[in-house]
């Protein structure tokens, strides 16, 4: 007991150091740049003590039950041989493990006059299901990441032409909120115990690449609605509640525990009980690792229904109220610098990145240390959250920022090792989660309105262009070390030189 407690202390307090640069960033900017309501502040406050909470027992959880669970599945469906199997039971998780996904029940639900919500969600789920499906079936063969995204990418491009302008931003933005804090975990246990059967030596960097492939599926499922419906009537709609008291305040929180609790619940019995039926089918793991996943997912559920109250109750009305402020200033230019400083540090608050980046770490052998994936993936959502306010102020074309990121990042997977390529595409759908959109999507929501903008076309892609630019920073840290090596005539990626000259950077 005093273990876990032990545990839990050391999990929160990772969770404090990336919480706290955007509490103290937005803090700063509500005194003296965007003035705000002081019921909203104090929301603020109170969610951003949510997330800590909320996200160190996400992480141990997800650590002990999710990553144990996924690399099981993974390894058992893969060991069986039977191509059917595969196939069934990779669609039937992919759906089940996106519908019940918190975040894109956030995003749908800020969708209104449009497609239903449902049909959005079920319409996304049956994306990643085919595509997740698609990326087992590639660890299964051995067939080339890069291959697949090329050809993936290149039917969402064409499709472009016939989805429309209103509804490609929804598009894009549903591929990143579909790999949230629910279904990364999973999916990315999914292709680690899938290829820890294979001994080649591509088997490492095969190990990922399921996010990437899985992100794509929801952008063609929701240009295919787009095509079939024609929304042209399409709005924003934000569900916040300003406190004007402490004690609503309270009761604003409490009122919305209930709501979580049975979202989470939705989401994770599913998986759990896909889980247990299918060891009990494939062949039972002993009694006390079954008790250990069991305790995880506790600690996962309640992590997760905290930290969504927190991101829910605290973070939405505040975005929203901060970007507006700020944009019917004098100085709304400061939203694009500031919007660069808030995504450096609100991707280090994401659950799910920091279990991507120990996954990392681990399956390459450290030769991928943590800290340096997390300020390459930092870099790369700041520069896309400074993207992302200037369309806001502007009302630019996100295709005209979407289309030459993805074309760079594309064309460097033919320079960069096979293992920048696979975690560069996974980081792309990690990094969008749901702070996101909690917070970026109504901070550039509440920055178009204020210059009188249209939101669905100009404030929405924050999630699209969070989840694009890591894609490539990502990949040109992997051609730096690549160029590295070259120079000193180093052996492969995962020998202990290449692991040097990472720490040596």
């Amino acid at each position: 007991m005093a273990r876990n407690s032990t545990v839990i202390l050391s999990k929160i307090k990772e969770s404090v150091s990336s919480v706290l640069p955007v509490t103290v960033i937005v803090a700063v900017l509500a005194f003296v740049v965007a003035p705000i309501t002081t019921g909203t502040f104090l929301a603020f406050v109170f969610g951003a003590v949510f997330l800590v909470v909320g996200m160190g027992l996400f992480s141990l959880g997800a650590e002990i039950s999710m990553e144990r669970m996924g690399e099981y599945v993974g390894a058992q469906m893969t060991k069986s041989k039977k191509i059917s199997l595969v196939i069934l039971l990779s669609f039937v998780v992919g759906v089940m493990i996106t519908v019940s996904e918190p975040d894109l029940t956030v995003l749908a639900n800020q969708v209104s006059k449009s497609i239903s919500p449902y049909i959005l969600i079920i319409a996304v789920g049956i994306g990643v299901g085919y595509f997740l499906t698609l990326a087992m079936l590639r660890i299964i063969f051995g067939v080339k990441l890069s291959y697949l995204l090329l050809f993936s990418y290149a039917i969402v491009f064409v499709m472009l032409f016939y989805v429309p302008e209103n509804f490609v931003p929804l598009a894009f933005d549903s591929g990143g909120v579909t790999t949230g804090p629910m279904t990364v975990p999973f999916i990315m246990a999914l292709g680690v115990g899938a290829s820890s059967i294979r001994s080649d030596k591509n088997a490492q960097a095969d190990a990922f690449g399921l996010v990437a492939l899985s992100s794509v599926g929801p952008i063609i499922a929701v240009m295919i609605l787009g095509i079939i419906f024609k929304p042209n009537d399409a709005t924003w709609a934000m569900d916040a509640v300003v406190s004007q008291t402490t004690q609503e305040l309270s009761i604003n929180f409490l009122a919305e525990i209930p709501h979580k609790m049975l979202e989470v619940a939705i989401a994770l019995l599913p998986v759990l009980a896909f889980f247990f039926v299918y060891q009990h089918k494939a062949g039972k793991l002993p009694r006390r690792d079954l008790l250990r996943i069991i305790m995880g997912a506790l600690y996962t559920y309640f992590g997760l229904v905290i930290f969504l109250t927190g991101a829910s109750c605290g973070f939405m009305q505040t975005g929203y109220e901060i970007g507006k402020s700020v944009a019917e200033s004098a100085l709304s230019f400061l939203i694009v610098p500031v919007g660069c400083l808030i995504g450096y540090y609100t991707v280090r608050a994401e659950p799910a990145v920091i279990l991507l980046q120990k996954q990392v770490e681990e399956i390459t052998s450290g030769a991928i240390p943590r800290r340096v994936l997390g300020r390459a993936l930092s870099c790369g959502v700041s520069i896309s959250v400074g993207i992302a306010m200037l369309r806001a102020l502007t009302g630019i074309s996100l295709l005209h920022f979407l289309i030459p990121c993805y074309g760079i990042a594309l064309l460097l997977t033919f320079f960069t090792p096979a293992i920048f390529t696979s975690v560069a595409f996974d980081s792309g759908g990690v990094a969008s989660g749901p702070l996101t959109a909690t917070f970026l999507l109504p901070l550039a929501a509440g920055v178009c309105d204020g210059v009188g903008g249209t939101i669905m076309t100009d404030a929405f892609g924050v999630v699209a262009m969070v989840a694009v630019t890591p894609l490539v920073t990502l990949q040109i840290l992997g051609l730096v070390y690549k160029l590295r090596l070259s120079k000193k005539k180093a052996p492969a990626v995962s020998e202990p030189a290449f692991e040097d000259d990472i720490i040596e950077l």
